[in-house]
C-alpha cells in the first residue's frame, strides 16, 4: 500500500482472475483486510466500505483510494454482478467522502490477444 498526492492510502483491489461475486467479495476482503465476519454479500461490502474504522491501518485519518484494476474479464462475464459492484461501489463513496474508488484503465484484462496498441477511436 501507498499514498497518493493528497496523502489518502492507496490500497490496490486487483481482480485479474475473478470469474464470480464469490471471488469479487474474496478479493476485497484480502485487499481491505476486512475482518473475519465480513458477510461476502452486496450490503456488506457496502458498509465495510463505508465504515472507516474497519479500512486498513492508516487510512481513518486521511482517506482510502481503492484502485480496482483487472476488472475488465469480470465486466464482461458477469454484467449485472459487474452493475451491482459499481453500485456498491458509488454507494459506499457517497456514505464515505474520504472514500474514492476508482477504475483503473489498463493491465492485462484490457491488453488480451488482439488487443494490444489498438485504437478504434478516429
Amino acid at each position: 500500500m501507498t499514498h497518493d498526492l493528497t496523502g489518502r492510502l492507496v490500497v490496490p483491489l486487483d481482480l485479474d482472475g475473478v470469474t464470480d461475486k464469490a471471488g469479487l467479495m474474496d478479493r476485497c476482503s484480502q485487499a481491505l483486510g476486512l475482518p473475519h465476519w465480513f458477510g461476502r454479500n452486496w450490503d456488506a461490502l457496502a458498509d465495510s466500505l463505508s465504515d472507516r474504522a474497519v479500512w486498513p491501518e492508516g487510512a481513518d485519518g486521511r482517506g482510502l483510494l481503492l484502485v480496482v484494476r483487472g476488472w475488465r474479464a469480470y465486466a464482461d462475464a458477469r454484467p449485472q454482478e459487474w452493475a451491482t459492484a459499481q453500485e456498491v461501489f458509488a454507494e459506499a463513496a457517497e456514505r464515505a467522502p474520504s472514500l474514492t474508488v476508482a477504475l483503473a484503465l489498463g493491465g492485462s484484462a484490457e491488453h488480451g490477444p488482439g488487443r494490444a496498441g489498438r485504437s478504434d477511436r478516429a
